[in-house]
């Protein structure tokens, strides 16, 4: 038996997709369903359990399971509430540990790029504890991801007892199908889709750097698929632990993203830049570009999808259909 936390979100609900493709029924889920709609990205799927994370310490108790797949977080990058945000997001992960640790369960969790800040200090996935306090994470969300990592990397270097296998996954730019419920958190791409079929007006932000145009901010966009793929290939390798980048390794603008949208569909671009608002512009990250040797060095060799296709497939197989669910 597996547990994702997180399950029913879009990271998690492919993976659950992909076990259970891989022919596991013996999936649970933790995760809050709440009300907008975040079950339907389960609806396809075989599970052995729904668990509401205020149960999980109790559903644990006593429980033997094959790893933790570790996505539940508050994962939005304008959340404010401090409190809540180190409760869910670091010391819940903290409690699967320690209970991995004493189970000797293997333990794969979502950290994120957010943990690198203005990327002033590069993109490299250094997991030494010197490495990663250099960085400056610039929201409370990657931050929160950035102390788990600091914790994790100091009892390694410690030497102390782990779980037999660890894995922090930082994902850069992750977007595909089951995206739907994250409201503003949604990739540029789902959000804009509909305006994109229906020939409006597309806006993408202004740049306010100095040698960079409109439109010319870059991301390492990376396809769900590509990522689920990373995880599934750590499950089947038990002897790999760390942490690792999760990105293509290539930077790619948003008009990139918005232009290979409009060619899936074959239709003409009509995008117009404006303003960014000023309460995000001095957090704003213009680039992001993961170094994703240490995982290709660890083994791993499947590779990710260039952007244009990536976006075809999202595009025609999910985003113009009437069920877009995975």
């Amino acid at each position: 038996m597996l547990l994702v936390t997180g399950g029913a979100g879009f990271i998690g609900s492919n993976i659950v997709a992909a076990l259970n493709d891989a022919g596991r029924a013996d999936v649970v889920v933790c995760d809050e369903l709440g009300h907008e709609g975040k079950w339907r990205n389960l609806a396809k799927r075989q599970l052995a359990d729904i668990v509401p994370p205020r149960k999980l310490p109790d559903w644990l108790n006593g429980r033997r399971l094959e790893a933790i797949v570790h996505m539940g977080a508050i994962s939005e990058t304008t959340a404010t509430d401090g409190d809540l945000v180190i409760e869910v997001n670091f010391r819940l992960s903290l409690r699967l540990l320690d209970w991995c640790t004493a189970t000797a369960t293997p333990f794969i969790y979502a950290s994120s790029a957010a943990t690198y800040g203005d990327g002033a200090q590069g993109f490299a996935d250094d997991q030494t504890l010197p490495a990663l306090k250099a960085l400056r994470p610039m929201n409370l969300y990657g931050w929160s991801k950035h102390l788990f990592d600091m914790a994790l990397a100091e009892r390694a270097g410690r030497g102390e007892k782990l779980p037999p296998q660890w894995a922090g996954l930082k994902f850069f730019n992750v977007f595909g199908p089951n995206e739907y419920h994250k409201g503003t958190m949604m990739s540029v791409l789902a959000r804009r889709f509909d305006d994109v079929k229906a020939g409006r007006v597309v806006e993408l932000f202004k740049s306010h750097h100095d040698g960079i145009a409109d439109g010319e901010q870059r991301r390492d966009f990376i396809y769900v698929d590509d990522a689920v793929r990373v995880v599934m290939w750590l499950l089947s390798a038990p002897s790999v632990s760390g942490i690792f980048n999760v990105g293509t390794g290539k930077a790619r603008s948003f008009r990139d993203l918005m232009l290979a949208a409009y060619a899936a569909l074959g239709s003409f671009p009509n995008i117009r830049y404006v303003d960014m608002p000023p309460s995000i512009r001095d957090s704003y990250q213009y680039f992001t570009q993961g170094d994703v040797g240490r995982l290709q060095h660890a083994g791993y060799n499947g590779g990710f999808t260039a952007l244009e296709e990536a976006v075809g497939q999202y595009v025609k197989g999910y985003l113009d259909r009437a069920d877009r669910y995975r």
